[in-house]
């Protein structure tokens, strides 16, 4: 993503497994305003996708992440599927548990179809410029 760490992706097992900090889940109908105090002291947000068609959760991280400045661990559950990975990176996931069948080397295959982006994103405002190319009008 404009030369950050790309979204992590996980199987539903490593998420299962992965207990490291305080966690808060919400709902994709909750405002993640309403638990800001609770959410500045977790090491991880979990954003639910009941369906692959509800897209609440994007609103919900681009609010966690410019709004609320969270910095940790921001998770996609629920229904996320391959062709949603890049949307998901770019309003601020830096993780995802792909739905149960979904093959992770498939899915990062999809990540790397698109390693940049021209515009700017919830973690980079300004557009992307290469920095390995003479400008000739200097």
């Amino acid at each position: 993503m404009n030369g950050s760490t790309r979204i992590r992706l996980l199987t539903p097992p490593e998420h299962a497994s992965d207990t490291s900090g305080q966690v808060v889940s919400l709902a994709n109908d909750a405002d993640p305003a309403e638990q800001k105090e609770l959410i500045a002291t977790a090491a991880r947000v979990e954003l639910h996708f009941p369906t692959f068609t509800d897209g609440r959760a994007y609103s919900q991280a681009y609010l966690l992440r410019r709004r609320l400045g969270f910095k940790g661990d921001l998770r996609a559950t629920g229904d996320v599927l391959v062709d949603q990975l890049v949307q998901m990176e770019r309003t601020g996931f830096s993780s995802a548990v792909l739905k149960d069948g979904i093959d992770p080397e498939d899915a990062q295959r999809q990540l790397d179809r698109i390693p940049s982006f021209y515009q700017g994103d919830v973690i980079h405002d300004a557009p992307f410029v290469r920095s390995d190319v003479e400008n000739d009008d200097e």
